[in-house]
């Protein structure tokens, strides 16, 4: 009979430890991100010949895969040298890079509960019993002296993960890792258009200052004029207080665009991990605003979702979640451990390493939860809706990121068809300005007219600096709207800590 009861035992394990393959809880499946399989990037692009030779210099857009260093296409080597920095210096990135070795430990102490568990141990106890204690009851006469205990061995427990509860916890913790992986892709694509943001608004406040500045040379010259004209008597003075003010209005736009340099060099210092001004001696000299290439590759909207690293980490987050409900089903089952114990014990240190020192236990245990105060199905109830949360969470990331793509489309179309008017007015105005001079000199034209035409020129270029800046920043929102610019690998290492503080003089 005990034979027969050992003989069941041993097949009830061994159909435990078969079965080790079953994971209780859900499954996960990648959810469909339901964004649009026809391309809806055709509205922003001419595709005929007629049509791109009628918007001669316009920049179209292309279905084709999305370029992941876009800053390339803008032709600048100071902005390409600026965003190879970014990855290595920036501080949320090297942030987020931290917190994803963070992950990466994580995942190995829970991954650990899946193995054995093995302790060694070793101890040496001198011990004396008392007379008035249990040996009293044995008659005054027993004396018993100290004795010495010397103990040395290991113990051993490991629980069969038989209802998965370890693999879904595993499970989870990798869909932490590719969530942390993806969250820092997209702080470093956040960062990567920040500084090409910053730098593009940088040379956009330069150019404004040579607009200024070339505009300030036409004043002062029309202001020479009139003051000759007033020395002959062929105009009054009024026009030349007039001219005057021209030019001094005109110098007064000059320190708050270049209080603008100031603020777009720091900012990209600061991106980069800088003190203030480090970077000036690099940006300070005037270049033109980079124009935007003739073709930005998008790629098609189905793939958006592959390429939206929010979007991925989004999608992991929800894995992650999953898994924890699989954990929360699984504690509801019995958990089985086997236990060992393995001694050497005795009283003489000389007899400690016999054969005859030897004891040893094993067995195996089963925990089955009976009550617990609700607190199993709280915890499902929790890890449910925290499922929920990420499922919606990840709808809505999705809708976002359609709603930024199709919104940075129509800005930068837009902008365009402002900028190529605005060329167009700088032209006439130009052109308005010369004739009034002329007229002006020969006498047929009041000095308003002259005055009107150049704060017109003035007002014109400037908006045309601006719409071309604006019209680079566009893309680039459209570049990080699409995910573009995260690397392809992620670092291995965790970075190094700073080992230096700024020092302010």
């Amino acid at each position: 009979m005990i034979e027969r009861c050992g003989i069941g035992l041993a097949a009830t394990f061994c159909a435990l430890l078969t079965s080790g393959c079953y994971s209780v809880g859900p499954d996960f499946t990648p959810p469909d991100p339901l964004l649009p399989r026809a391309s809806f990037f055709g509205k922003a692009q001419p595709q005929s010949a007629e049509e791109r030779a009628a918007a001669p210099g316009r920049p179209y857009l292309e279905s084709a895969p999305g370029e992941a260093g876009w800053w390339k296409t803008f032709r600048d080597p100071t902005l390409t040298s600026l965003a190879g920095r970014v990855a290595d210096a920036n501080l949320d990135v090297l942030t987020a890079t931290v917190r994803l070795g963070e992950s990466r430990a994580e995942r190995g102490v829970t991954a650990s509960a899946a193995l054995p568990s093995i302790n060694g141990n070793a101890s040496y106890q001198r011990e004396l019993y008392s007379k008035n204690g249990i040996l009293s009851l044995a008659g005054p006469n027993l004396n018993v002296p100290p004795i010495s205990v010397w103990q040395t061995g290991f113990d051993a427990s490991w629980e069969l993960d038989i209802w998965g509860h370890v693999r879904r916890q595993v499970e989870s913790a990798d869909a932490q890792i590719e969530a942390s992986e993806y969250q820092r892709r997209d702080l470093l694509v956040t960062a990567l258009a920040e500084l090409a943001r910053d730098y593009v608004d940088l040379r956009g406040a330069q150019a404004q200052i040579d607009i200024v500045n070339d505009n300030l040379k036409s004043a002062s010259e029309i202001l020479e004029l009139t003051r000759t004209r007033a020395a002959k008597g062929l105009t009054s003075g009024l026009d030349v207080e007039n001219a005057a003010a021209l030019v001094e209005s005109i110098r007064a736009e000059l320190p708050s665009l270049q209080n603008q340099v100031d603020v777009d060099i720091n900012a990209i210092s600061l991106i980069l991990d800088e003190g203030p001004g480090a970077l000036k001696s690099e940006l300070a000299r005037a270049k033109p605003i980079p124009p935007t290439p003739p073709r930005a590759p998008l790629g098609v909207p189905s793939e958006l979702a592959r390429r939206r690293p929010d979007i991925r980490a989004a999608e992991a987050q929800l894995h992650a979640a999953t898994a924890d409900v699989g954990v929360a089903v699984a504690d509801f089952y019995p958990s089985v451990k086997l236990n060992g114990n393995i001694e050497l014990n005795a009283l003489d240190l000389k007899n400690l390493w016999k054969g005859s020192s030897l004891q040893y236990q094993f067995g195996p245990s089963v925990e089955l939860p009976i009550f617990e105060g609700g607190r199993l199905k709280s915890t499902l109830d929790l890890r449910a809706n925290q499922q929920q949360e990420a499922a919606i969470n990840y709808h809505k990331t999705v809708l976002q990121a359609w709603h930024d793509v199709v919104n940075a489309l129509n800005a930068f179309a837009s902008e365009q068809r402002r900028r190529d008017s605005l060329k167009a007015a700088v032209e006439h105005s130009r052109e308005a300005l010369s004739l009034s001079r002329v007229r002006y000199t020969n006498g047929v034209a009041d000095f308003i007219t002259v005055l009107d035409a150049q704060r017109t020129l003035l007002a014109s270029q400037q908006q045309l600096a601006q719409s071309t800046t604006s019209v680079s920043t566009n893309l680039i929102q459209l570049y990080k709207a699409l995910g573009g610019g995260w690397e392809q690998t992620f670092p291995n290492e965790p970075p190094q800590p700073v080992a230096a503080a700024l020092s302010l003089e």
